[in-house]
């Protein structure tokens, strides 16, 4: 792999022209292609094979009418005071004006105003599914939204949510990344460079998944997670090669040649710790979960995009950047001008002497931050969780205020049979036996459709849609149920899809994650062809996992220290967080496990001993991690300032994964392991070391073959 990238680097380094103008066409042709062709996002769900699922699927079929978009119009007097019919009316009229609005219902002929009088609740229906509302349906169903005399006017459900994933906060992180990289590259050029580099691969990689939205219906977080993730690893994988062309400069080596050795031992890295991203967020595609899926294959393919233009944009331009990519002072002179040992070299003499205390303290703080993970509950965002800002959140409290949480979360029970009397006597026999479960509040009589062989029963909870006893309710009404003869009986509606997906993604977790940690130790045995180094990166990750779910539970659902961050109100962490976070963080930690440990393997190789080979692995490699590892913490904060709360928990429960990873597990708890094993650490069985390919990812075979006929000449800027 090594060779066949040193080839690669020279090539672009030398037609550094042709290469730079293919990267922008590209960006101008799917830049249009965006521009032309980018469709919305949507925050609908999808769970084929449930219970749910299935319902709204026949309801589409059978019951059209009530299967487009719906919204909820809550409307409240002064305190004290009672809804007329004169002061309703218009809100009514006004909502059922809105185009693609089928109906608009008055609360005084539904009886759907609460017993006091003080409130009433208008139930929106759009014809279209959620995916297909218009911004100028939405800009038109918030207009509802007022106060006026004392009466107040505010509208929920899904039409009131942004089609889009929230603000966007990039800029904050990209600002902190520039800041990183020109202090840690000495160079205003370098710095800029490495980050221009990255912007470019993230607006190709953004800019072809936007074309494919006008065919493709994503979710509104999928575009999010994948600019955040494209962001920070482009800047990352820039700043590793860089770094290593720089060293080969400071050697003496001529640029053309530094160029190719940098792209065939820090690119192959690269390549490495971007497969390790693709395949661990591709993999999502096993779960049978499509907007999981397309979430992951987008992730993939930004970060696939990323490690490209790192291995042939990036020399590229570092041939136009010509010496300005050194610091001032190593221009006249860059032979021998190495910089003094830093803080690595000593942290690692320190992790090293101390390895038995740092591996203990290390182990058990990670242990008890993970304590919170017994209480992590999944679940769906709803309204309940938005910024109090926000329509849908005001419209959720008011709800309450006037009727209850339950009523926030309602449910339908799909009844569908072989005629109308089959389906009419399983309606009656179905509304009686969920009005006797206990947590049900309310049964609303039946509605059928015009063939009268499809019957909606609503069903009012008393509890909030994501409260745990709600789960209960929703389990013990299918229970119920289960004994209704000659018809088909489904619960569905938003809440019940909301803990169908939980449940599902809960029972598929245990399985990705043995799926990541086998892949881990597999690749990891073929770059370092060992046997118990990979184990250790596998437990360090597990360790990495565990303490990160805890701090985002305990910040997100259990509430402390929330405020900090912006969540107005604790809940339940949402349901495809925990599988998103494991496919990152295993990518991130194999990124920086590779560039410390294949130092500490090529100077053992080379006749160091264990304890010096791991001090040199941390001190050649720490700076270099440290910065990357900020840059990626500043990139995913950056997206915690947003209102989404989907958005939010990633963005935190990110940074907080990477400065576990990176600094407790792979600069304190790595090292000291390696000290700990010594020459064991490099033990393979001869068998399999037969077996096992030679990836050659510290480009030990480069240092065989003649360096091009460059390599005689001092690099001089041309």
């Amino acid at each position: 792999m090594a060779s066949l990238l040193y080839r690669l680097g020279r090539v672009c380094f030398r037609r550094r022209g042709r290469v730079i103008a293919v990267w922008l066409l590209l960006l101008a042709v799917l830049g249009g292609a965006a521009a032309a062709f980018s469709g919305s996002t949507t925050n609908d769900f999808r769970m084929p094979g449930t219970e749910s699922q299935r319902a709204l699927d026949a309801l589409r079929k059978q019951f059209p009418a009530a299967g487009g978009a719906t919204g909820t119009i809550v409307v409240a007097a002064p305190p004290g005071g009672r809804l007329t019919e004169a002061q309703v009316s218009p809100i009514v009229r006004q909502a059922g004006a809105i185009p693609g609005v089928v109906a608009a219902t008055d609360p005084f002929q539904a009886r759907s105003v609460s017993p006091d009088g003080r409130y009433a609740l208008v139930q929106v229906q759009f014809a279209a599914p959620i995916a297909d509302i218009t911004d100028a349906q939405r800009t038109a169903y918030k207009k509802i939204a007022r106060e006026d005399g004392g009466l107040r006017v505010e509208v929920g459900g899904d039409v009131a949510k942004n089609n889009g994933g929230g603000e966007a906060t990039e800029g904050i992180g990209v600002l902190i990344a520039a800041v990183v990289l020109l202090i840690t590259l000495g160079s205003l050029v370098a710095a800029g460079m490495t980050l221009l580099n990255a912007l470019l691969g993230v607006g190709v990689g953004m800019a072809g998944l936007y074309a494919l939205t006008g065919v493709i219906q994503l979710s509104s977080t999928t575009p999010i997670l994948a600019l955040m993730l494209g962001l920070a690893v482009g800047i990352d994988y820039s700043l590793f090669i860089t770094s290593r062309y720089r060293q080969y400069l400071l050697d003496g080596m001529a640029a053309p040649e530094a160029a190719g050795r940098a792209i065939g031992t820090a690119g192959s890295a690269v390549v490495f710790a971007g497969a390790t991203v693709v395949i661990a967020l591709a993999g999502l595609s096993v779960v049978g979960i499509p907007f999981l899926a397309a979430m992951g294959l987008a992730a993939a393919a930004t970060v696939a995009v990323a490690v490209f233009v790192a291995l042939t944009l990036l020399p590229a331009v570092l041939a136009f950047a010509g010496a300005r990519v050194l610091p001032r002072r190593h221009r006249a002179g860059r032979v021998g001008a190495h910089e003094k040992e830093g803080f690595g070299y000593r942290w690692g003499r320190i992790v090293t002497r101390s390895r038995v205390p740092m591996l203990l303290a290390g182990v058990l703080a990670l242990g008890a931050l993970a304590l919170p993970v017994t209480d992590m509950r999944l679940a769906l965002p709803d309204s309940g969780t938005a910024a109090k800002d926000s329509a849908q959140r005001k419209a959720y409290d008011l709800i309450s205020e006037g009727f209850g949480k339950g009523f926030n979360g309602q449910l339908i029970a799909v009844v569908s049979g072989q005629n109308p009397a089959a389906a009419r006597a399983a309606a009656q026999q179905t509304a009686a036996l969920i009005g006797g479960v206990r947590g049900v509040r309310a049964v609303a009589p039946a509605r059928f459709n015009q063939a009268g062989t499809t019957a909606l029963v609503a069903v009012i909870p008393t509890t909030g849609p994501s409260d745990a006893a709600t789960e209960d309710t929703v389990h013990a009404i299918r229970d119920r149920v289960a004994a209704v003869h000659g018809a088909d009986v489904a619960l569905t509606g938003t809440t019940a899809v909301g803990i169908d997906i939980s449940e599902t993604l809960s029972g598929a977790l245990p399985v990705y994650l043995l799926l990541v940690v086998g892949l881990s130790i597999v690749l990891l045995m073929l770059v370092f062809r060992s046997i118990l180094v990979p184990l250790k990166a596998a437990a360090g990750f597990l360790l990495t996992v565990g303490a990160t779910f805890g701090i985002t539970t305990a910040v997100f659902q259990q509430g402390h220290l929330a405020s900090l961050i912006g969540v107005d109100t604790p809940g339940p962490l949402i349901s495809f967080l925990p599988i998103i976070l494991i496919g990152i963080l295993f990518g991130l930690a194999m990124d920086y496990e590779v560039f410390l440990v294949s130092k500490m393997r090529e100077d053992h190789v080379h006749g160091d001993s264990p304890r010096q080979a791991t001090i040199n692995g941390l001190g050649a490699n720490a700076r270099v991690v440290t910065a990357a590892a900020i840059i990626m913490i500043s990139v995913f904060a950056g997206f915690m300032i947003t209102p989404d709360p989907i958005i939010k928990s990633i963005g935190f429960a990110l940074s907080i994964g990477v400065f576990i990873d990176a600094f407790i597990v792979r600069m304190t708890l790595v090292p000291a392991v390696m000290a700990l094993l010594g020459r064991a650490a490099w033990w393979l069985p001869r068998r399999l070391d037969r077996v096992l390919p030679d990836l050659d990812i510290e480009g030990e075979r480069l240092r065989h073959e003649p360096q091009g006929e460059e390599s005689h000449y001092a690099y001089s800027g041309r």
